[in-house]
């Protein structure tokens, strides 16, 4: 059974764990930049699998206000195809409100998947890359 919630403590550990099983490109092998990661976000909505592992995960940057960066959608690819990410997406969508646009940067390969969560692809948008890692 899947459960949900926003509330629930996760660590770089388990967050590495979660990115690489999931396939994201993530610093996997820099732990205390995914403490970071992790205590510096706005929202983080996690999926369960009988409460105890972790399979998915929605972290966010936002003011609650006007905008909000969905900087990390993963689901561990044994769990992907049974809806978790499209969980997420919604758990995040209704805490931001209706007043506060969701944007995001997605990878290649999930240019298809985003269309299906009604987000629209956009044209005008601008990066500054980080450096690799």
């Amino acid at each position: 059974m899947i459960t949900y919630s926003n509330n629930k403590e996760i660590t770089a550990k388990q967050l590495a764990t979660l990115f690489t099983n999931s396939g994201i490109h993530r610093p996997v092998e820099d732990l205390p930049r995914l403490e970071k990661m992790i205590r510096n976000a706005s929202v983080v909505w996690t999926a369960w699998d009988n409460k105890q592992e972790l399979v998915g995960v929605a972290r966010a940057i936002t003011d609650f206000s006007y905008a909000c960066y969905l900087s990390d959608l993963a689901v561990d690819k044994k769990y992907q195809r049974q809806g978790i990410g499209k969980h997420l997406v919604e758990k995040l969508t209704k805490q931001i409100g209706p007043d506060v646009s969701l944007v995001l940067l997605a990878a290649e390969s999930a240019m298809s998947y985003y269309p299906k969560l009604q987000f629209e692809n956009i044209d005008n948008a601008f990066l500054k890359r980080r450096r690799d890692f």
